[in-house]
């Protein structure tokens, strides 16, 4: 539901527009959606200086998505990647570097820094809002890369919807929603049940690729206007899943469930004492648990019990002060405790996070839009840090913009980072995290198990956060404003400069041959590129098409790797002749798991009297680094990539009143390597059935 102030920047922007004069002012701006990720105020998406992606519920409908990681894959610039899970890829960036939120707040459950995508159903999505480059100023850790902030429905009207899908490997999903509004009180209710039997993409061996998996999700939010100036929202989620699980180790079936629970609760209160001042008060709790008990088949005896529990709570306040109609002040203060206990911890680990942010936004003429804004952390943990950025965008004419932002991003080192304590009774190596390596160690060194210490252990006891320099320049270009050409596009330049990337590194070395591993900041990493997207939209008959696309260039380099190479001390070996070379700077391919160039094409057509649309969507991937073949550590050689692939995806839909139909297919052309990308699962196609009733406004 759109505010106050979102509604007058409507029609603001209407009126401006019926005069033809352009409008200065804050309110006179609208264009597009609007957003609230971007800047924590409703702003029209078209106004914004940096760059933000919006996937509204149509779109997502249009695609059949079921999971969040089904959407974001389809997006320029997003890669998706799995490691403990399927998450995604902003600017080079790893998946623990980006924040994802729910209706603002953050989910967590990073086991290993990867917070699952499949975890999320997209049935009750209203919008989503990614922002691309450092959001700490504003967000803090985890922000370092980028944000993608899921808002989910609320009751705005009175209706019901029921949908059913069935498809390949026996996937099914049951989704239903009601909305009930009277009067000032608003109540909406969402569940979803998911089930797969999994697939096998290698049949010969014990198990499967993806375990057979069932989960449910409810979630509901209650709307109250307890007076003109006073409003009450009360949302919640609720999340469990079970998975089957049976492989092979060392020719030994091992099976067993795996569990995950994951909820959140977070009431808000908005107060608008008057037009020019809004404020917010906000309390958000939110826990995630996984449990494992796997067995030996044969004997039924223990092989691995596990459990992960993670909780967090954070209250907040925001005051919004809008100063006459150019101006707007923003500030915010809030308290994060968050606690872990897990078997790989040696007791409850708990840090906490004080934090006051502000940001102020400007228009100098009717040309300019500027936002300066920062945030200050003082961590338990860490050395307190501040995170400033600057914003502009500058109207070159009716149909060009230019916008541009520099900012400073920073990622908090992690439970696992500061407390993990794992000693691998298998292989025999031992993982210690930054707080519990020295007095480990000694253990060990008491109990005789260490050969030699390769590095001083006091040198770790001082991690810091990863922190980031980034840079985005843009141009925005909408040619229907002026030619009545119904094109758009627009093109990002970026450079991140990465500074004490933490890293993962041999403290001393045990008898059995194994090693002892902690964490040190290291590296230094620049990641830079640009991004190209277009769309082009006419009329084609009594049908209306869109043609979009999206491209994105990324480098991502490791800057002591390419000191090395400048200096002429980086060898290679062919593991074929033997033979050992220089590294040259045309060898170096960069981060692993990378990709040079990646692309997507859209093609929607749509028959809105007939009640027929149709999409196909293709997604390229460029190859990318895997593995380290000939022991240099560095990627340099052919054999160590990932070759590139297009994924293609279909579907048609048909709509008879109150009812949708739709038929489609994922991976078209059944795409598969199991070796390197287990996460595609083939050619999946599927039916869905929606039913909706609902009131007239």
């Amino acid at each position: 539901m759109l505010s106050l102030y979102a509604l007058s920047c409507l029609i603001a922007f209407q009126q401006a527009d019926s005069t033809g004069q352009r409008a200065d002012s804050l309110k006179g701006r609208a264009l597009n959606e609007v957003v609230v990720t971007a800047t924590r105020t409703e702003r029209p998406m078209g106004s914004l200086p940096m760059p933000v992606t919006v996937i509204n519920k149509a779109q997502i409908q249009q695609m059949g998505s079921l999971r969040l990681n089904d959407v974001l894959r389809e997006q320029t610039g997003l890669a998706l990647v799995t490691d403990h899970g399927q998450g995604i890829q902003v600017q080079g960036f790893g998946p623990e570097y980006t924040m994802i939120l729910l209706d603002g707040e953050p989910l967590v459950g990073r086991t290993a820094g990867t917070l699952d995508l499949t975890r999320l159903a997209v049935g009750n999505i209203k919008q989503i809002e990614i922002v691309k480059g450092p959001s700490s100023s504003l967000y803090g850790s985890e922000a370092l890369a980028g944000v993608v902030n899921i808002i989910t429905d609320n009751a705005n009207r009175t209706m019901a919807s029921l949908s059913a899908r069935y498809g390949a490997n026996r996937t099914s999903d049951l989704t239903g929603d009601v909305s009930l509004k009277s009067g000032k009180i608003g109540l909406y209710a969402f569940a979803n049940r998911y089930q797969s039997a999994g697939y096998d993409l290698t049949p010969e061996t014990v198990g499967q690729t993806v375990s057979p998996f069932l989960n449910h999700t409810f979630s509901g939010r209650l709307t109250a206007d307890l007076s003109s100036k006073l409003k009450l929202s009360v949302s919640g989620r609720y999340f469990t899943e079970n998975q089957n699980n049976r492989y092979d180790v060392t020719n030994d079936i091992i099976t067993g469930l795996g569990k995950v629970l994951d909820w959140n609760f977070n009431p808000v209160l908005t107060h608008r004492p008057s037009d020019r001042w809004k404020i917010t008060y906000r309390y958000y709790r939110t826990g995630y648990r996984t449990d494992s008990d796997l067995r030996y088949q044969r004997t039924g005896e223990g092989y691995d019990q596990s459990y992960f529990q993670q909780t967090f709570n954070r209250p907040e306040i925001q005051v919004d002060r809008y100063i006459g109609q150019k101006q707007i002040l923003t500030l915010g203060t809030g308290y994060l405790a968050e606690s872990v206990n897990a078997t790989r911890y040696t007791e409850l680990k708990r840090f906490n996070d004080k934090y006051v942010y502000f940001q102020y936004e400007w228009l100098p003429t009717s040309r300019w839009d500027v936002i300066v804004g920062g945030r200050y952390d003082a961590h338990s943990q860490y050395a307190s840090q501040f995170s400033p950025k600057l914003s502009a965008r500058y109207e070159l004419s009716q149909t060009l913009a230019l916008r541009g932002s520099v900012g400073v991003g920073f990622k908090a080192p992690d439970f696992r980072q500061l407390y993990l304590n794992f000693d691998n009774g298998v292989v025999g190596y031992s993982v210690f995290g930054t707080q519990e390596l020295v007095n480990s160690l000694a253990r060990l060194q008491q109990a005789g198990q260490i050969a030699e210490v390769l590095a001083d252990p006091a040198r770790f006891s001082n991690i810091r956060a990863e922190s980031s320099l980034a840079y985005n320049l843009g141009l925005v270009a909408n040619l229907d404003r002026k030619y009545s050409l119904p094109v758009t596009f627009s093109l990002n330049l970026f450079r991140n400069n990465i500074r004490d990337l933490i890293e993962t590194q041999a403290v001393a070395l045990k008898t059995n041959g194994q090693s002892v591993f902690s964490y040190l900041n290291l590296s230094r990493v620049v990641t830079q590129g640009a991004e190209l997207e277009g769309q082009y939209r006419l009329n084609v008959g009594s049908g209306k098409l869109t043609i979009s696309g999206g491209y994105q260039y990324l480098q991502a380099l490791d800057q002591s790797v390419l000191d090395q190479i400048k200096a002429g001390t980086l060898y290679k070996r062919d593991p074929s002749t033997l033979i050992t070379t220089l590294v040259k700077r045309s060898d170096y391919g960069g981060l692993y798991n990378r990709s040079r160039h990646m692309a997507n094409v859209k093609v929607f057509y749509e028959l809105p009297k007939q009640g027929l649309s149709a999409n196909l969507r293709g997604i390229y991937r460029g190859r990318y680094g895997f593995a380290d073949r000939n022991g240099n550590v560095v990627l340099d050689a052919d054999n160590e990539y990932v070759q590139g692939y297009m994924l293609w995806n279909a579907a048609v839909s048909k709509r008879m009143n109150a009812v949708l139909l739709q038929l489609g297919v994922d991976n078209l052309l059944s795409h598969t390597d199991p070796q390197y990308i287990p996460n595609l699962a083939g050619r999946l196609w599927y039916a869905s059935l929606r039913w909706t009733l609902q009131t007239k406004s």
